[in-house]
């Protein structure tokens, strides 16, 4: 799998159609701003969360056009709560919509999930449903997200702690018949399946092979801690071992997928996080060839 490579000219998006894999990347954090444009690191690509940079100018926006200009990026939003029962926020749409046409992401994607009810934000990305109601109600607003972006969205699978009793099909399935009713694409989270399948007690491995193969967009890694009784994804710590291998799972099942590297909390320098990116380099070679 190759990248755009380090300061290599970004590519324009091309929202008509999937986006080409753009190798390994990572998320593009406020501590790392200046490291990046210092040394111009052996990152292919990174991933911005949207909601950070939805301001009228300032050092945020400075920092991610400087950086835009040397690596193609994708945004990655927290607050479009696709699953709600609210009507679409159209004022924070048109703000995603403002930032696409400046930043030209490769892609955007959000959470397929809930994260509020009557005007009170839980600040949590809460799961579905999974029954054939709830896909009545989210398709359409997939739909509608996708007509005003002007392009597919992608949406990630969450990590999840309680399932609802009246759920009817597992969630691979629901994220299955999303994608054939909507045409949106998926960015698989390895992590949040692996936690998701510890919490809940189903084979992790079943949900990677439940899901089209050519709707899967993007992949992403992060730490976890582990309790023993259940699993909280906390994105402050490496990629665990599970993990690794479920991911070398992913790839011999879905070939070349951008792969990002998450960290939220405890971020430490970036060399060292370049350095772990440096595994999934590793273990992707290994994987793709015994794919071959």
């Amino acid at each position: 799998m190759t990248g755009a490579g380090r300061g290599a000219q970004a590519p324009r998006p091309t929202p008509d159609r999937m986006h080409a894999p753009l190798g390994f990347g990572l998320g593009l954090r406020p501590a790392h701003y200046a490291a990046i444009l210092d040394s111009d690191p052996a990152v292919d690509w990174f991933e911005v969360i949207t909601e950070n940079y939805l301001v009228g100018g300032g050092r945020p926006l400075d920092f991610l056009d400087r950086i835009r200009a040397r690596y193609p990026v994708v945004m990655h939003g927290v607050s479009l709560s696709i699953g709600s029962t609210a009507p679409l926020d159209l004022d924070y749409l048109a703000g995603v919509r403002a930032l696409a046409a400046r930043c030209e992401p490769a892609w955007v994607s959000d959470h397929l999930c809930w994260t509020g009810v009557h005007g009170l934000n839980l600040h949590d990305l809460l799961p579905l449903p999974y029954t054939a109601e709830a896909l009545d109600h989210v398709a359409p607003r997939i739909e509608r997200v996708q007509e005003f972006l002007g392009r597919p969205l992608v949406v990630e699978n969450v990590s999840s702690y309680v399932a609802y009793a009246d759920s009817a099909m597992s969630e691979w399935e629901f994220l299955s018949a999303l994608v054939a009713r909507t045409g949106c694409r998926l960015l698989l989270d390895v992590n949040n399946v692996y936690v998701s399948a510890r919490n809940h007690g189903f084979e992790p491995r079943d949900f990677l092979d439940g899901v089209p193969a050519g709707a899967v967009q993007q992949f992403h890694l992060a730490g976890h801690l582990d309790l023993g009784t259940h699993v909280i994804d906390t994105h402050d710590a490496p990629v665990r071992e599970e993990v690794w291998d479920l991911y070398a799972h992913a790839l011999r099942r879905f070939g070349p997928v951008s792969t990002l590297l998450e960290r939220d909390d405890h971020i430490p320098p970036l060399g060292e996080l370049v350095a772990e990116l440096d595994r999934a380099r590793a273990i992707a070679r290994v994987a793709l060839s015994a794919a071959a």
